[in-house]
Formats: C-alpha cells, sequence, structure tokens
C-alpha cells in the first residue's frame, strides 16, 4: 500500500514476546471493553454476522479457497494449504511484520490514540516503488496463528486505538475473518479498516460485505501500460480497481467524520498517489472518480512519491513529484467537481 508513514509504533519483531502489547500473548484475551468508541454508541455490522455464524463461515469457505487460490486477481490457484507459495508470495500460514498503535495514517483514523495498524507480510501487487517492500516483497515478518491475530485486535482496542487497520489484507482474508470472528466473540467492536491496494476482485469484496466498516484503498493507475509496467503482472489493474471501488462504495457509503469525534467509523476512503510525468494518469483517476462516485467521496491526494526499491531502474519514475505536477492534480480534483480532498504539498 501507499502508506503515509512507515514506521510503526510498536513493532512486532523475532517472535510474539516482543509485542508490547501482549502481557500473554499466546492466551486468549477476554470481555475486552471497546475503550476508543464505545460511547459513541457505534457498533460495527461484523457482530451481527458473528453471532449468527456467517462470519466463521465464509473465513471457512475462504480458507477452502486456498486449496486453488483464487483470493487476488493473479488467480494463480497455487495450493497453498499444501505449503506452496503462491504469486503474493504467501501460503496458508499467516505472516506478520507488526501490529501497533499507529500515528502515520489519515487523521480521521488517527484520533488521539492512533490507528490498531496491523501489516501483513507479502502482497498481491509487486510495486517497483513500494516504500514499504521490504515487507511487501521481501517477507520481512513472522508466523503467527489465528488466535495470535485475534488477540492483537483485542489488545490494540485495549489500548485505545479507534480501528483495527487491516494493511495489505488480500491474501490473508481467511485468516483475518476467522480472528475477526473469536474477537468479536471476546468483545471486540471497533471499526475494521481494510488498507488495500485496490486491486480486488468483487467476488471477493462480497464475503466482507457487513464485515469492513471503513475501505481505505489506493487508486493508483488509470493506465493499463503504467500499471504492467510500474506493478508487473497487474495490466488489468484500471478495470479491477473501478469496479472494486464501486463495490467498496455500495457497501459502506461516504467516508464522512463523526461531527463529535472527528473520526470515520464507517465509509470509502481513496488514496491516490501523484506520480512523477504522470505516468499513472491522475487526470483520469480523479475524473473517473468524480464520474462515477459522489462529488463528496472522501479523496485523499498524496504527494509523498519516493523512489524506493526497483524505481531508479525507471528514469521516469526516478524523482520526486514537484510542487507543479501536485497543484495540478489538485486543480483537476476540483475543476472536476470533487468537494472532500484532503491535500498533503502546498
Amino acid at each position: 500500500m501507499c502508506k503515509l508513514a512507515a514506521v510503526p509504533a510498536i513493532a512486532v519483531t523475532g517472535s510474539l514476546a516482543p509485542f508490547k502489547l501482549f502481557a500473554n500473548p499466546n492466551s486468549s484475551v477476554k470481555n475486552t471493553s471497546a475503550m476508543s468508541n464505545s460511547d459513541q454508541g457505534y457498533i460495527p455490522s461484523y457482530v451481527a454476522l458473528q453471532q449468527s455464524g456467517v462470519l466463521k463461515e465464509r473465513g471457512d469457505v475462504l480458507f477452502d479457497e486456498m486449496r486453488h487460490c483464487r483470493l487476488c486477481p493473479r488467480n494463480c490457484e497455487t495450493d497453498r494449504i499444501s505449503g506452496k507459495r503462491g504469486d503474493c508470495r504467501a501460503n496458508a500460514d499467516l505472516e506478520i511484520s507488526s501490529a501497533s498503535p499507529h500515528f502515520g495514517e489519515e487523521r480521521e483514523l488517527v484520533g488521539q490514540n492512533g490507528s490498531g495498524t496491523v501489516f501483513f507480510t507479502h502482497c498481491s501487487m509487486e510495486c517497483v516503488f513500494c516504500i514499504n517492500y521490504e515487507v511487501s516483497q521481501m517477507g520481512h515478518g513472522q508466523k503467527y496463528s489465528i488466535r495470535d491475530l485475534s488477540n492483537m485486535m483485542l489488545l490494540l482496542q485495549r489500548h485505545g486505538c479507534h480501528n483495527i487497520n487491516l494493511v495489505s489484507p488480500t491474501h490473508y482474508l481467511p485468516h483475518i475473518l476467522l480472528a475477526l470472528d473469536r474477537a468479536s466473540a471476546a468483545g471486540l467492536r471497533l471499526p475494521v479498516a481494510y488498507n488495500t491496494s485496490g486491486w480486488e476482485k468483487t467476488e471477493m469484496l462480497e464475503f466482507l460485505d457487513g464485515v469492513v466498516d471503513i475501505y481505505l484503498t489506493d487508486f493508483k493507475y488509470a493506465d493499463h501500460d503504467a500499471a504492467a509496467t510500474y506493478s508487473p503482472g497487474s495490466g488489468n489493474y484500471p478495470d479491477i480497481a473501478q469496479k472494486a471501488l464501486l463495490e467498496m462504495h455500495r457497501q459502506t457509503g461516504v467516508a464522512k467524520p463523526d461531527p463529535k469525534t472527528n473520526l470515520i467509523y464507517r465509509g470509502l476512503m481513496i488514496r491516490h498517489l501523484v506520480m512523477p510525468g504522470n505516468v499513472a494518469r491522475t487526470d483520469r483517476v480523479l475524473r473517473w472518480i468524480a464520474a462515477n462516485l459522489p462529488d463528496d467521496t472522501y479523496v485523499n491526494i498524496m504527494s509523498q512519491y519516493t523512489p524506493m526499491h526497483k524505481a531508479h531502474d525507471f528514469p521516469e519514475i526516478s524523482r520526486r513529484i514537484n510542487r507543479s505536477e501536485y497543484n495540478n492534480a489538485v486543480t483537476i480534483a476540483r475543476n472536476a467537481g470533487l468537494t472532500n480532498l484532503r491535500l498533503q504539498m502546498r
């Protein structure tokens, strides 16, 4: 994902023991109170799904899907359960890089106590400029159980985080749903933010209907050649992402801050990273949003592109963007009629 900041506040390294939110990380956490938003009366919709048994049923179905994995648009059909690694480089083992209160996200997610961010290892995309490539492509992380992930969610809630923020979650959808089922039964009541590249199959997103409260998604490219070049194997990104955005909006609607807390508990939040030379076709991205989603759709126009990982192998993206490029993107968004913009470079 295109992150606002890459350094977590409390990292999971080595084994579960260094995860400071855990007093005893291998024991279950029960009867956890929802500190962050219980006074606002917000009850996540996944609670009803857990109580009806639907949440676990969906998790079990998706877990079985890993026998011939088609969770992401690569459709590699790898038998991940047998231990083989798919095109995303993940097998059926749950691997996590870090879990912590995170303060580098949008202010409507961070609040006073931070966003409860879980960084999953590996990624279904292979962006040559990825700022988190050590995690997404080199696999820096450790194995954890579904029970461990459930406990992480509960302890992030106990720590006072305002949401559970799942970063690069696509290839671990089964584990997430099963962990959320356990955590909800034990008292988890925080909104779930699905922090994704936007390269999501609509049939997989349907499993998240009533589960995810906040879709925090990139819309990276509106140009097929750029997608294929800078995220190899994802030349169909624009088509897939556009369908995904429509489904995300159908499920959660427009993201609007709560007037009392200024926090967002539900809705679609779109990020777009402006790249050098308009290679991603920012103009098309913003005009598509304006033409196909409400004018007040939350759009964060991001300025922090940094040539990391393999970006220097591509001269056209081997530099930071300049102020003129960013200001042009803002002008396009405003002229298209978008009214709910978050801006960075002035």
